[in-house]
């Protein structure tokens, strides 16, 4: 009998880029399938993932690039960054949480969004923001369940060209 697979997190290293850089990857083509997502690609994500812009992140000390693992093997990652706004406060924004689909639903998400609330807290952030496209549901849910909110909707309309 097998028990419950050991869901871990922890910060990011070098020895991670590959991995991470792949699940950057397919974040990045399951979120462009989703509604708004062709935009969000143009508009909000990174440009695409090397190693060096990840490196880059892992040495800087206002980013966490955090891993969640199962059973040791790296299924899902998280970045964070802090912006200090113009009344001075810093607000945490997490750019990527990500979990392989196959490695879903057994809490990964979940350790790895507490690792990232955890080093927002200790930044002395006041709040956390991210985004979640219309439609997404899972992933309104997700926020939701840590207590993030719609503080604002972002709405488009393409133009004929």
């Amino acid at each position: 009998m097998t028990g419950a697979p050991d869901v871990s997190t922890r910060t990011a290293t070098s020895d991670d880029l590959a991995v991470v850089v792949e699940l950057v990857r397919t974040a990045v083509e399951e979120k462009r399938q989703q509604k708004g997502g062709e935009m969000w690609a143009r508009r909000e994500r990174r440009p695409d993932p090397r190693a060096p812009e990840l490196l880059a992140a892992l040495e800087d000390p206002d980013r966490e690039v955090v891993v969640g693992e199962i059973d040791g093997v790296v299924v899902g990652y998280g970045l964070v960054h802090t912006e200090v706004l113009d009344d001075g406060g810093v607000l945490g924004v997490v750019n990527d949480i990500y979990v392989d689909p196959g490695a879903r639903s057994v809490g990964v998400g979940e350790a790895m969004m507490e690792h990232l609330l955890a080093w927002c807290r200790d930044k002395g952030c006041f709040g956390v923001d991210s985004l979640a496209l219309p439609g997404d549901r899972a992933t309104k849910n997700f926020f939701e369940s840590f207590g993030l909110v719609a503080r604002a909707i972002v709405v488009h309309r393409p133009l004929a060209t």
